[in-house]
């Protein structure tokens, strides 16, 4: 933590994670998924406990894509249920700690229960200054960039937007993310190499980080080494290394 605090300059603003490997965790203990996503819970509150202590500003977990649904219906009710009752159960800490809880995606698509106990802790947390957490639920980036397709041409319909004046600022501005920075790190657990449908618009320049480490196996230090990492990397975003010469 030290040397990351030495480097605070090169701390990356917003980190998003891919959180993948519960399940595989849980059947190398021949033990069912849905122990695995218990103690994917675990791993969430050590990384978001982490990340607002080294300064992180904003920190986005994808929690459920929109492709989840697909998945057994037993297991898309305990992923529910554990959302709930983790939302309930850490909200006394977020305030502690002054972490302000948002979320992104089509959160309507949630079942009620789910929903309601989301708006509540949102509303709870909305005036903290402390770190922000986004959760990224009923999630896809694809539909992400069609829900703002459409809402562009309602506003153009509408006389409120210029077609001639759409451009990547305005773009940005009608995704869910229109408050937010894009990520400078997304991390993603498990060695598999792909983005997921994830924040497709807004991680054009982010930097990668793969880890080997099923999820439940992320803690801090595994962070710490993500952030590290990142601080030895020079982000150019096109342009030619400032270490060339000549």
């Amino acid at each position: 933590m030290d040397r990351i605090l030495e480097k605070q300059e090169r701390l990356p603003v917003h980190v998003a994670i891919i959180m993948d490997g519960n399940g595989r965790w849980a059947a190398q203990r021949n033990r069912p998924r849905t122990y695995g996503h218990k103690k994917g819970v675990d791993a969430v509150k050590e990384v978001v406990r982490a990340a607002g202590e080294i300064g992180i500003k904003y920190l986005t977990l994808f929690t459920f894509s929109s492709e989840n649904w697909r998945r057994p219906r037993t297991e898309v009710a305990a992923l529910m249920q554990l959302l709930s009752r983790t939302t309930k159960n850490a909200l006394d800490e977020l305030l502690e700690n002054d972490v302000k809880l948002i979320t992104i995606g089509r959160i309507d698509g949630l079942p009620q229960n789910q929903h309601s106990v989301l708006q509540r802790a949102i509303e709870k947390t909305r005036n903290n200054k402390g770190l922000v957490l986004i959760l990224a639920l009923n999630y896809g980036g694809r539909t992400e960039i069609l829900d703002a397709v459409k809402a562009i041409a309602n506003s153009a319909r509408a006389g409120i937007v210029d077609p001639k004046d759409v451009s990547e600022e305005l773009f940005s501005g009608f995704l869910y993310t229109a408050d937010l920075p894009d990520p400078d790190l997304l991390i993603r657990t498990s060695g598999e190499h792909r983005i997921s449908n994830f924040l497709l618009w807004q991680t054009s320049y982010t930097e990668l980080y793969i880890t080997d480490t099923l999820w439940p196996d992320f803690k801090r230090e595994q962070l710490f080494e993500a952030v590290l990492d990142y601080q030895k990397r020079e982000r150019r975003f096109g342009k030619l290394s400032a270490r060339k010469t000549g």
